[in-house]
């Protein structure tokens, strides 16, 4: 199934498209693991419908169509993914209410979008809470971090699985950024920066002296065309496969928050589906979250090296600059801390310090 990945692109509703820039688009990714385990038991046709935010080319659309290839080989065709990405369907925040309401079946939404049902998902938008991806793939796969899994009980949301969003780089069209003096303007305006509907990054963005305007991914690019918004922060990836590249000059390599996806179902749909289906679900979840954590950090260099290639001028800030972006969001830790819960981001900060070991 590699070669569907990595030359063309199979569309609901639409042919197929060969993709003559993918060679362009896409590094020499992992290939997928083989998919072992016996065929379960026959207990009904399921097609399920999975609306993503992000591109054909990103790792999270690729690991879901893994998801999706490991479901239908150990069904034998009985359980079928349709992935639309694009927010086609809408954004996150619509997608899980649409889940919710049983009108779809999967999401895959940042944590960040989801913290209006799991307030403590907020840790995960702390500025600065996580200073390598090793100890962030340790924090998420830790008993804390699937505790936090289970505040969904009841919501009508079924989460399966942490996988990577990654670490969020700040992009504009006005002025390279390499202090947070440079932010706020101070002889000039502050840059006016698109951001999730999140009373954290909201907080980020003001402490640093922007103006943070909330806004749905699918709007981004146009605005940002059209001087609505200077910039935004996301992963490299994300920047890459969006092509903001087109719309954006300058960006600066602040890491200024680590933040996983959660890979969810409805639970309308989970309780309609036997037992042993449920149990493979689950599986299937964490086979391509893992898979998908594998894609996000071979994308990750190298989207950043090619956004410069095409004309992005990328700063890399020193050891010196991080700590004074750290020191000027300290304000945003007094603030949330005790909302979010002080002993569970000790919880987090002490694995972080175990893994730093």
């Amino acid at each position: 199934m590699t070669a569907i990945w990595r030359n063309t692109l199979t569309l609901v509703g639409a042919t197929t498209l060969t993709l003559g820039m993918a060679h362009a688009q896409s590094p020499e990714l992992s290939d997928p693991p083989e998919i072992d385990g016996d065929i379960v038991g026959d207990h009904g046709t399921h097609t399920l419908r999975m609306g993503i935010g992000l591109s054909e080319n990103s790792p999270q659309y690729i690991s879901s169509q893994y998801f999706g290839e490991i479901l239908e080989k150990r069904t034998d065709g009985r359980i079928t993914v349709n992935v639309f990405p694009n927010s086609q369907l809408g954004d996150d925040v619509q997608m899980m209410e649409m889940l919710q309401t049983g009108t779809l079946d999967m999401t895959y939404p940042s944590s960040s979008a989801a913290t209006g049902y799991v307030e403590e998902l907020a840790v995960f938008d702390l500025p600065f809470l996580l200073p390598s991806r090793e100890a962030a793939i340790e924090v998420l796969q830790s008993d804390v971090a699937l505790e936090l899994l289970e505040g969904f009980e009841g919501s009508g949301l079924k989460p399966l699985a942490f996988s990577e969003n990654g670490y969020r780089q700040l992009s504009n069209s006005a002025r390279p950024i390499e202090t947070p003096e440079d932010v706020a303007g101070l002889d000039v305006r502050g840059l006016s920066v698109r951001t999730m509907e999140n009373p954290v990054h909201l907080d980020i963005w003001e402490t640093l002296g922007a103006n943070p305007t909330p806004m749905a991914f699918g709007e981004l690019f146009s605005a940002m065309e059209q001087g609505v918004v200077d910039g935004q922060e996301n992963p490299w990836s994300t920047i890459l496969t969006s092509n903001f590249h087109e719309v954006q000059d300058y960006g600066t390599e602040t890491r200024h928050v680590y933040t996983p996806f959660i890979m969810m179902l409805s639970e309308r749909t989970w309780d309609r589906m036997a037992p042993e289906y449920q149990e493979l679900v689950m599986e299937a979840a964490r086979q391509s979250a893992e898979y998908e954590m594998q894609l996000s950090a071979e994308y990750d260099t190298w989207s950043r090296e090619q956004l410069e290639e095409r004309g992005m001028q990328i700063t890399r800030l020193n050891d010196e600059q991080l700590e004074a972006f750290q020191e000027a969001v300290q304000p945003v830790y007094e603030k949330w801390a005790p909302r979010i819960g002080e002993e569970l981001i000790q919880d987090i900060q002490a694995i972080v310090d175990g893994s730093s070991e």
